[in-house]
């Protein structure tokens, strides 16, 4: 059988699989794979199945390396493309590794000049390129070990040099060493000693020292003084301050001692309080302090020294003397004393608030000696500068009393005493005075005055008139009796009554002064109590009393006392209304107490004076019109309802009229 002249396209591509050389087909601008054979399938560690799918799509481990751009340019080119010992990375055993190929992308053209398909064979050349590597690198290695060489035996002749130049210099060192051994150990000799003296200056020191070592402030030396203070004996020796001193946890000297040692800058403490266990006692002691750092021998801090002093008694007894000037100065506040100290020579006064307050001025004002006496009334000043200068020749003490006006035009009165002071050689240079505010005292005083004085005129009216009708009675005696005769009796009488309220009001009032003013309370109801109250008014038959409120009303107090209010009311609505025939008492059940109000419909009260109607001797003035009384009814009133637990008031309107109330507990 003879031999076929030319081979079938199959049996080409069946004769190329088989070979051993790595093959591939692409064709397409998306270098589509069309054939590979088995060398190729294992250099890229892949199956047949990759037959048909573009390149980036069966070899997407090849992404980033410059292969799939090479065959796109050697198909849009049509030129072959050889490359020789090219690196390529692929996975084997799922493992990216370093390969090395030499391979060729030759186009195939078709009838137009365009590429129809590209051939791509490889061989891996990895074992050359180690080869080649490996005699390279080699070779290099030898070049570099020549170089060395050479370098270190010039190095050695170098070297060698500066032994015997360095072989001098160290016996001239080893010369220098032996003479700074023997300054070291004169130096710790001397250094030595100096801890020593260090030592001994502390614990012989009359003040309480202390040295601390280290960043834990290890208690290195002590004296019997600072033991003192602490508390403590020399078993603290070598102990960290915070073992020595447990109840120093919390308070601020640790956390100064540590500022203090990594600063380097001394602290200076001032009274500062301290908590030391003294005898398994915490006890409060007050210390002047000082820490100072001292550096070591190599510049870092080494030690702090503690210098204190125990100032507990001296604080202890400053705070005595301001407690009891604290005191004194409450006692002057509470007593309205003012105080004040006169330089004589310059009339400069430093004065407390309160004395410049007794004479109208206020504690931020400058206030001198020639303000004082301007503020005294001008018939005073010369009698009080008097009063100075003899205390002042006898060394005695001057009191006096004098009105002075303030700058608002207002009269007080002044009590003042005072004493001078000498200075070394004798002379009186300054004055120490006090002065109380007694304008009150002298209203008190005036009023008093007064009230005796209306009292005498008061008494007297009614015992002159007694007197009289008494005389003329003794004289017609023997006459047969007549209208007169009823006349002088009915006037007697009510001359009788006028003494009797006038003896109670003094009497209810001295019971007031003396607290003797007992209330005996009971149960008893509101409007039978006022509807039997002020008959008096009522036989006159001139003014209506007119009841309004509940009649069921039952109150807790002392009735006779609460009569005794509202018949005082009354009396003062007919005194000072006496035209208002209609006279309103009124109660009320408000929330916790009952209100009793009576009211009138005459002239009314000035707003000015309602605040002081319940005065002791408070007498009201209508337009000039004069009343009877001692301006103690309503105090007295007053003073019945506070002793009750109630509140007492009046409104008042000019031209309309006034309202009286009380409340009493429900």
């Amino acid at each position: 059988m003879n031999a076929p002249d030319y081979i079938q396209p199959e049996q080409l591509l069946s004769i190329l699989f088989q070979s051993p050389n790595a093959t591939a087909v692409y064709t397409g601008a998306d270098i589509k794979i069309i054939s590979v054979n088995n060398a190729m399938l294992k250099f890229w560690n892949k199956d047949k199945s990759i037959v048909g799918k573009s390149f980036d799509q069966a070899l997407p481990e090849l992404l980033g390396q410059p292969f799939f751009d090479i065959l796109k340019n050697v198909y849009n080119s049509g030129e072959t493309y050889l490359a020789k010992d090219y690196p390529a990375i692929l996975e084997k055993d799922g493992v990216a590794k370093s390969f090395y190929f030499d391979f060729e992308y030759k186009p195939i053209l078709d009838e137009h000049g365009k590429t129809a398909f590209i051939l791509h064979t490889a061989f891996e050349v990895s074992e050359r390129m180690e080869a080649t590597n490996l005699v390279n690198e080699k070779s290099n290695t030898e070049a570099r070990l020549s170089k060395d060489l050479a370098a270190l035996n010039e190095e050695y002749l170098a070297t060698n040099d500066q032994l015997v130049s360095s072989n001098d210099k160290l016996q001239t060192a080893n010369y220098e060493l032996i003479q700074f051994k023997n300054q070291m150990q004169e130096l710790n000799k001397i250094l030595y000693e100096s801890e020593n003296r260090f030592r001994s200056l502390i614990e012989h020191s009359p003040v309480a020292m202390a040295s601390l070592k280290g960043e834990n402030f290890q208690v290195a030396v002590v004296n019997d003084a600072v033991l003192e203070i602490w508390g403590k004996d020399r078993s603290v020796l070598g102990l960290p301050l915070h073992f020595a001193l447990p109840e120093l946890e919390g308070q601020p000297f640790l956390g100064i001692l540590k500022e203090v040692y990594h600063s380097g800058k001394p602290f200076y403490g001032q009274e500062l309080k301290s908590q030391l266990k003294i005898n398994g006692v915490l006890t409060d002691r007050y210390l002047n302090f000082v820490y100072q750092p001292i550096p070591g021998t190599d510049g870092k801090m080494d030690t702090i020294l503690i210098v204190a002093t125990d100032v507990t008694d001296q604080v202890k007894s400053r705070e005595s003397v301001n407690e009891i000037n604290t005191r004194l100065q409450i006692a002057l506040d509470a007593s309205s004393l003012g105080s004040t100290e006169v330089h004589l020579a310059t009339g400069k006064m430093q004065s407390t608030d309160q004395f410049k307050r007794n004479y109208g001025f206020s504690p931020d004002e400058d206030f001198a000696y020639s303000d004082l006496f301007e503020a005294i009334f001008p018939d005073h000043r010369e009698r009080v500068k008097g009063l100075v200068q003899e205390a002042i020749k006898n060394n005695s003490i001057y009191k006096t009393e004098y009105p002075v006006k303030w700058r608002d035009g207002s009269l007080h009165w002044i009590q003042a005493h005072g004493r001078p002071r000498y200075d070394e050689h004798g002379n009186a240079d300054r004055m120490v005075g006090m002065t109380a505010d007694i304008t009150d005292q002298k209203l008190f005083e005036q009023r008093k005055d007064d009230f005796l004085s209306i009292a005498s005129h008061e008494l007297k009216t009614p015992i002159t008139s007694l007197k009289a009708s008494l005389q003329l009675l003794d004289r017609m005696k023997n006459k047969p009796f007549s209208d007169m005769h009823v006349r002088l009796i009915e006037q007697s009488g009510k001359s009788v009554e006028k003494m009797m309220v006038l003896v109670d009001e003094l009497l209810n009032m001295s019971r007031l002064s003396e607290d003797q003013l007992k209330l005996e309370k009971t149960k008893f109801n509101l409007h039978d109590m006022l509807a039997m109250s002020c008959n008096h008014i009522r036989m006159e038959g001139k003014y209506h009393l007119i009841l309004q409120g509940e009649k069921n009303l039952e109150v807790y107090g002392d009735e006779h006392r609460i009569d005794q209010v509202i018949i005082n009311f009354v009396n003062n609505a007919v005194k000072y209304a006496p035209h208002s025939t209609e006279i309103i008492i009124k109660t009320e059940l408000q929330e916790n107490c009952v209100k009793v109000s009576v009211q009138d419909f005459g002239e009314g009260i000035d707003e000015k004076i309602l605040p002081n109607l319940f005065d002791r001797y408070f007498r009201v003035d209508h337009s000039g019109k004069a009343y009877t009384g001692l301006g103690l009814g309503l105090y007295i009133c007053a003073e019945i309802i506070r002793r009750h637990g109630g509140e007492i008031g009046a409104e008042s309107k000019i031209g309309e009229g006034s309202i009286f109330w009380f409340t009493i507990p429900g």
